[in-house]
């Protein structure tokens, strides 16, 4: 149960970051990233610094994977997910957000020969159709009829950088120190975005970062950008990536939950019906182990 204790956090975490990213979407994308892995880096030091160093032939030695990682899910989907939000509307972002799954499913049996069974096909079809049913509260045939815009196009970018860096982390983050790796992605993800961020600047103008921005910044970086990255990247050296990216169709129901709580939104009978298709989805998928999957049970130095 442990890896799956990990991903239920993750998923409370990145729902957050929708919630907490939605509130301050005043703020331009780049800016939004850059800030919160400044955060990170920050928050990190102290924990990964030591391993990073001690580790520092090894992180050299595979720098093409590391960099990999860092470009899909430290930096690219970061800004796609945040950009996509300044042309369209949260709910789409959720219902591409739920592919994410099916795309790492598709791409696991390309490139990491994965080999699922039927019943845990039918649990990623039957939870996709229920994170769908619930963004859309129920009214799915609306779906080919809501208008398609630039936005939804960055968002595609973010679903297939983060189906990447979900197979890159199976396949190589057993290689590197966990929080000395975290560490190094989000220093290099800074190097990486700052010419992109004075660009943005340049054009908008620097933003303004009243405190609930800052407060909203703070706990972008602690909680989604280590926390989760942290628990996520455990869980899938654990289990397969297919397994592992099944959680995220989680993230519509969570971030219902958190709305409705939160910033008093209604939640439909709908709406809970499709938060029931995903729970029996991801229960579907996640039981039994896939044909020919071998765990890895590598200790990494932290």
């Amino acid at each position: 149960m442990y890896p799956y204790i990990l991903l239920i956090f993750t998923v409370i975490f990145y729902a957050g970051n929708i919630l907490v990213g939605k509130a301050i979407n005043e703020l331009p994308p780049v800016t939004i990233t850059f800030f919160r892995l400044l955060t990170a880096f920050i928050v990190l030091f102290p924990v990964g610094a030591a391993g990073a160093w001690r580790r520092r032939s090894e992180l050299m030695k595979h720098k093409k994977p590391l960099l990999i990682m860092t470009l899909t899910g430290i930096s690219l989907f970061n800004v796609f997910l945040y950009g996509s939000l300044q042309f369209t509307t949260s709910t789409k972002v959720a219902v591409m957000e739920a592919v994410i799954p099916v795309v790492t499913v598709i791409l696991s049996t390309y490139m990491l020969k994965e080999r699922l069974k039927v019943l845990q096909w039918a649990g990623i079809l039957l939870s996709l159709a229920g994170a769908v049913w619930v963004v859309m509260n129920g009214k799915v045939l609306q779906l080919a009829a809501v208008g398609w815009n630039i936005g939804d196009a960055i968002m595609v970018g973010a679903v297939l950088a983060w189906s990447i860096y979900t197979i890159a982390v199976k396949k190589y983050m057993h290689l590197f120190p966990l929080y000395g790796t975290l560490l190094v992605m989000s220093g290099l993800s800074l190097i990486l975005l700052m010419p992109f961020l004075v660009i943005e600047w340049f054009v908008t103008g620097i933003p303004a970062f009243t405190v609930p921005n800052v407060g909203g910044l703070l706990f972008l970086g602690i909680f989604p950008s280590v926390l989760a990255l942290i628990f996520y990247n455990r869980a899938v050296e654990m289990l397969d990536p297919s397994r592992a990216s099944i959680f995220l169709n989680f993230l519509p129901v969570v971030t219902m939950i958190g709305a409705y709580f939160w910033l008093g939104e209604t939640v439909t009978a709908a709406q809970i019906a499709g938060a029931l298709a995903v729970i029996g989805g991801v229960l579907l998928t996640t039981r039994g182990k896939s044909s020919g999957d071998k765990l890895k049970k590598t200790k990494n130095e932290v």
